[in-house]
């Protein structure tokens, strides 16, 4: 059997993220071969993840990160079956990696990003290989970039809730751009102006309207009208131009950005939550 020495279990782990013995115990299976090493723990991995498979993993962390040049900003969700998992230092070493990649790469969609190489594998194989490390089952569910003249993330404390902001001009304070994201995530509006919201949306907004006035008693005629004006308060208090600053309530957000610059708006806007 060939000798197997630290260094060689400190590279298998930086490359895998598997426990230093579980490293040992590869390298010692594989005879000191470390290709063979990285395939014998990439097995276990799948191992454990199809007996895991019916588990639900609804934990886990959500995280947002923005280019050096700040033009474009990628978000993913990686889950765990349990929180003390979502906080283990080397799942956020790997959710990190990812986003990373995601940043620097920027993937179309979740499939791509999955199948992105990493590490001697794909993103997806590696989610798989640490299945087997930390024996729960993880999965990368979610994942949405923007491109823009400029993006801002924010991460609340705790990595259960991210925002991403796209906005149309670069060069302004740092702080406008970072409290727009944080009012994406304090005030989780549905669209950035009210031309954004869909028209299933609307429809819906006046079919409530018109049934709660419809149970105050109002007349049939007036319902619409009512209606209406319903609508006009769920733009204002759920389209994002159109909400009150939550730092400074005489003003909206358009009001906000446009004594910044004339020309600052939001583009798009990303946001995710995860059991908050």
């Amino acid at each position: 059997m060939a000798a197997i020495n630290a260094a060689d279990v400190a590279k298998l782990r930086r490359v895998t993220l598997a426990g230093m013995m579980d490293c040992k115990k590869a390298l010692q299976e594989s005879d000191g071969n470390f290709d063979k090493a990285i395939e014998i723990i990439r097995k276990k991995g799948q191992a454990v993840a199809n007996k895991r498979a019916d588990k639900e993993a609804s934990e886990g962390v959500v995280l947002s990160k923005v280019s050096a040049d700040g033009k474009t900003g990628a978000m993913i969700v990686l889950n765990s079956e349990t929180d003390f998992v979502a906080k283990n230092a080397d799942f956020m070493a790997l959710a990190n990696k990812i986003l990373d990649l995601a940043v620097t790469k920027k993937p179309a969609n979740l499939d791509e990003l999955k199948s992105l190489p990493m590490d001697g594998g794909k993103v997806g194989d590696k989610v798989v290989e640490y299945v087997g490390i930390i024996g729960e089952k993880l999965d990368l569910s979610y994942y949405e970039k923007i491109d823009a003249a400029h993006v801002q993330a924010y991460i609340h404390p705790g990595n259960k809730l991210a925002t991403l902001v796209g906005f149309s001009k670069s060069g302004i304070d740092v702080q406008v751009y970072k409290d727009v994201a944080m009012q994406v995530a304090a005030m989780n509006p549905v669209a950035i102006d009210k031309n954004f919201v869909s028209d299933v949306v609307i429809a819906q907004e006046i079919e409530i309207g018109k049934e709660q006035a419809r149970r105050d008693g109002k007349p049939e005629e007036m319902l619409e009208k009512i209606a209406q004006g319903k609508l006009s308060k769920f733009f204002k208090e759920s389209t994002l131009l159109n909400q009150d600053f939550v730092k400074d309530n005489k003003m909206t957000i358009r009001q906000y950005l446009q004594s910044v610059n004339k020309d600052l708006t939001v583009t798009e806007f990303k946001r995710f939550t995860l059991n908050l």
